[in-house]
């Protein structure tokens, strides 16, 4: 079972969290396209994340970590997007932001530590 301080914990929370955003961007603000994009990369954190965890080497486990460090990255780029287009308000941007910078910084930090052994 998961732990609640571990990033593959936060990054599948995260996910469904992204997953009940797409729906209510798509059904009830109509958006279609900046909902996907933030769907896919929301969602590929923890799907790589997971991916890490039967990585076969050292290098395919931090190479599956640095892809999801890149896709919380671009899902920051959408999530301030859809701010900046009035798609959510500032109180649901500081929070689905908030979530994704920690995520973000916990995957910055195993990338650091794994580099070091």
């Amino acid at each position: 079972m998961e732990k609640e301080n571990t990033v593959a914990f936060k990054s599948k929370k995260f996910a469904i969290r992204i997953v009940n955003l797409y729906k209510y961007l798509y059904n009830e603000k109509k958006e279609f396209v900046l909902s996907k994009q933030l769907l896919k990369s929301g969602t590929s954190i923890g799907a790589n994340i997971a991916e890490s965890e039967c990585a076969i080497s050292k290098k395919d486990f931090l190479s599956k970590i640095y892809i999801s460090f890149k896709e919380a990255n671009e899902t920051l780029y959408w999530i301030d997007l859809l701010y900046e287009t009035e798609y959510l308000t500032e109180k649901e941007y500081i929070s689905v932001k908030s979530d994704c910078e920690e995520i973000k910084k916990m995957l910055s930090s195993t990338t650091k530590t794994l580099k070091k052994i």
